[in-house]
């Protein structure tokens, strides 16, 4: 069975109460009343093949669900799920208005398809996207408990010469990074892990041009460089970008809602390269999404930083999302801070 795209045109949501008015062709930034300080990354869409599993991963991550819709005429439902315990970044805010959530996308049927599989992004045909990260107070006990549980690893603690971080697997095979919110010489015998100071750190997706992206991240979508690590004996970049205050320690395991640009030396200098976006076949990850405090301003301002269109407002029925593409053809969906 073929995973359907979902068609962001048929969507019913209740109207809201944000409209588009007409842009003008030369846009003046001093009447763009939208705050870039203000903007949130929100979430980051994976599609699945049964909910019920992934769901049940997440949960036992420590995350909960704190938003469902469905959509039983497209065939489709939308999970979203997030850290909201007493101690969580965003604990009680509404599910919009909030960074670090996960989106689970379900496709009616694939669960009953013995042959259907998600691309989960590392591996050829469909290497883009490469995880989620996930940040806990122990890790070594956090690995542990996910171990105990039945769950796999693309790479455990004790796995090659990065003793400091693990990749779990989620049921479709995502992968999930773990990291420590201390050094592991810190935890080191600690048999505890306590999921509601579990942050969602950071989803990751690789680069073609680090310079283009940096550029875009921070001059189009007003995101900040938090902190870079630059690996010159491997060959790659990290760039690590967010909304809000640079931490003065810059350390951002503490963090949520960061976007991780990898770049691997090279690609940007080879004219046939691509990455795949996910959205074409094979299928897996979908888009991130960033909230914005005005939906309209926010397009006019995208608009006059000539940025290329997946949808604009005006586009279909759904004129309280738009879709902008990133210069590797990744999808960033635009939605307001209070999505009704």
């Amino acid at each position: 069975m073929r995973l359907l795209p979902v068609n962001y045109s048929t969507l019913k949501l209740v109207p809201s109460t944000y409209t588009l008015t007409k842009l003008p062709r030369v846009c003046n930034f001093a009447t763009m009343a939208t705050d870039t300080s203000k903007y949130k990354f929100n979430h980051s869409m994976l599609r699945v093949k049964d909910p019920k599993e992934s769901v049940k991963f997440y949960e036992f991550l420590g995350m909960k669900q704190i938003r469902k819709l469905e959509f039983p005429e497209n065939k489709f439902d939308l999970y979203f799920l997030a850290y909201d315990d007493a101690n969580s970044a965003s604990t009680g805010n509404h599910w919009s208005d909030r960074e670090g959530v996960v989106e689970l996308t379900h496709n009616y049927g694939t669960e009953n398809d013995s042959s259907f599989k998600v691309a989960n992004g590392n591996s050829e045909p469909g290497k883009g996207f490469g995880h989620l990260c996930v940040s806990v107070d122990n890790i070594q006990a956090a690995c542990q408990r996910l171990e105990d549980a039945g769950y796999k690893f693309q790479k455990k603690l004790t796995d090659g010469r990065m003793r400091s971080i693990a990749f779990a697997l989620d049921p479709d095979s995502y992968w999930v990074e773990i990291i420590g919110q201390k050094s592991v010489d810190q935890t080191e015998g600690i048999k505890e892990t306590d999921t509601g100071t579990y942050r969602m750190n950071h989803t990751m997706i690789r680069v073609k041009d680090h310079e283009a992206s940096l550029r875009f991240y921070q001059d189009v979508m007003g995101m900040t460089l938090m902190r870079t690590s630059e690996n010159e004996s491997a060959g790659f970049n990290l760039y690590f970008l967010g909304y809000g205050s640079v931490p003065s320690d810059a350390k951002t395991a503490h963090k949520e809602g960061l976007l991780e640009l990898t770049w691997n030396y090279g690609t940007e200098k080879d004219a046939n390269f691509k990455y795949h976006n996910g959205n074409d076949e094979p299928q897996g990850f979908g888009h991130i999404a960033v909230s914005v405090d005005d939906l309209d301003r926010a397009c006019e301002r995208f608009e006059s930083k000539g940025v290329n269109w997946k949808k604009r407002l005006t586009d279909g029925r759904m004129k309280n999302v738009a879709f902008v593409l990133d210069p590797d053809g990744y999808w960033i969906e635009v939605m307001p801070l209070r999505f009704v």
